[in-house]
């Protein structure tokens, strides 16, 4: 049976990129990837942008088609369901950035929990809602409640972008490791973009770097770098 993962986390927190990494770090010839949009929140960095990329690598991306593939609806694909159902691909599902977001997980509760999953909550401290240990634990009892699934890990992802160093980092290490220690879940790894690899050093406080590709751009910045 290949794994299931499920990717939550607040609205800005990576989530997305994450999905995508992990996606593309999974992908083997004998490992078939399936990653599931089931982001009905954020109208700008949804994982269904690299469908036809992804497509390319023998990725599928699950996602609304045809006129409503950008369509700014609380829609889902119908073929999520068999995804999940579905034992010999590896799954990801991208999930909307808040407990709302979450809720949707519901409908495929007793599909899920038959297969067995890990669900992985990205945070960056520097995002609303989850700035400190009390908030991420409040964030982390509501997508529970709403999706009726229980987070196994957490994944610190904090940036500030262009103004990330390694204190950045380390400051977000240090709040999920006391969330960690008051909920006995699992916290090993930190990410790091690309961009900014060589001011976050692997190793930080005993966890383990995971580096990224920076995949989503916001709307205007495509502009810039066409020089308009």
């Amino acid at each position: 049976m290949k794994p299931l993962y499920i990717i939550i986390g607040a609205y800005g927190s990576g989530k997305s990129e994450f999905s995508i990494h992990l996606a593309k770090s999974l992908n083997q010839p004998d490992n078939k990837v399936v990653l599931a949009d089931m982001d009905v929140v954020n109208p700008y960095f949804r994982t269904r942008e690299v469908q036809e990329e992804f497509a390319q690598i023998g990725i599928k991306v699950i996602a609304p088609e045809g006129a409503f593939k950008h369509a700014d609806l609380p829609m889902l694909s119908p073929s999520i369901k068999g995804a999940i159902e579905n034992y010999e691909e590896t799954v990801i599902l991208d999930v909307g950035g808040d407990p709302v977001g979450c809720k949707i997980l519901g409908r495929f509760q007793t599909e899920i929990e038959t297969r067995g999953y890990q669900m992985l909550f990205v945070v960056n401290t520097y995002r609303p809602f989850t700035t400190n240990v009390d908030e991420i634990l409040s964030m982390k009892a509501q997508m529970e409640a709403s999706s009726r699934l229980k987070v196994t890990e957490f994944i610190c992802n904090n940036n500030l972008m262009e103004y990330t160093t390694q204190e950045v980092v380390e400051e977000g290490i240090k709040i999920l490791n006391e969330c960690s220690e008051k909920t006995g879940l699992p916290f090993n790894y930190y990410l790091v973009l690309d961009l900014y690899q060589d001011r976050v050093p692997d190793g930080l406080m005993g966890k383990k770097r995971i580096i990224m590709n920076y995949t989503f751009r916001k709307p205007w910045e495509y502009y810039v770098m066409k020089g308009i």
